[in-house]
């Protein structure tokens, strides 16, 4: 946008007072510029009193003039915006640093638990590699004394049924002998009657032999001629 207007400014040159045209080349800025219009008159001075010796590629100079102190004056206010924008943006910055050595600080607060809960797991891993190794040496262990007790039961098993069989022999036996002896017993109670009648029978004919001697020993010892009357030895034993 400079160039075309310097490229106007440099074609008119010549038509413009001589004054002015050494004061527009010698400003450092189009404020200075402005200021040797000012000097010379203002521009609105100039294009009044001398619109008659100015021709349209003057003024076309003097309007791209005004147009870039306009310019300037915007960039200016640009710039003072972008200032106050990067200003802004600084201190942004500067808290988003403050931020990010805090989130530093606790990422490696957080790296750090890590670590600690990481050694933690290892421990806690080897030790249930540990409980695991012992669970399984407990395991075989038990797997074997398990063997060992199932064959001692079974042992003990066979021991029981052979026990089982001969106490039921036994107890089929004592039966057997409980049933002979109570037959016996009752042959015996049965002998033991007619033993007992025939003792009975015997002991009666005792008693009447008994008796039967006596009455002839009495007999025997009485006087002849004797008035007493023998007694009957049926009556003696109270039979007739």
């Amino acid at each position: 946008m400079a160039t075309p207007f310097f490229k106007k400014k440099d074609a008119v040159d010549k038509q413009l007072r001589p004054d002015m045209v050494q004061k527009i080349q010698e400003a450092e800025d189009p404020s200075e510029e402005a200021e040797a219009y000012e000097s010379g008159g203002s521009l609105n001075g100039v294009i009044s009193t001398g619109k008659a010796q100015l021709d349209k590629k003057s003024l076309d100079l003097i309007f791209a003039v005004e147009q870039m102190i306009q310019a300037r004056a915007h960039a200016e206010t640009t710039i003072h915006e972008l200032q106050d924008r990067l200003t802004h943006s600084g201190g942004h910055v500067e808290r988003l640093n403050k931020d990010l050595k805090n989130l530093n600080k606790v990422i490696e607060d957080r790296e750090k638990n890590i670590r600690e809960l990481e050694h933690k797991l290892v421990e806690r891993n080897l030790k249930v590699d540990q409980v695991m190794e012992d669970y399984r040496e407990l395991h075989t262990t038990l797997a074997s004394d398990m063997d060992e007790l199932k064959s001692t039961i079974e042992l003990e098993q066979q021991k029981y049924a052979n026990l089982v069989q001969k106490h039921n022999d036994a107890i089929s036996d004592k039966l057997k002998k409980m049933n002979e002896q109570e037959e016996k017993i009752g042959r015996l109670e049965t002998e033991n009657a007619h033993l007992k009648q025939k003792y009975d029978t015997v002991r009666q004919e005792k008693a009447y032999l008994s008796g039967m001697i006596s009455d002839f020993t009495t007999r025997m010892t009485v006087p002849f001629g004797s008035s007493a009357l023998p007694v009957e030895p049926n009556d003696a034993n109270g039979d007739t």
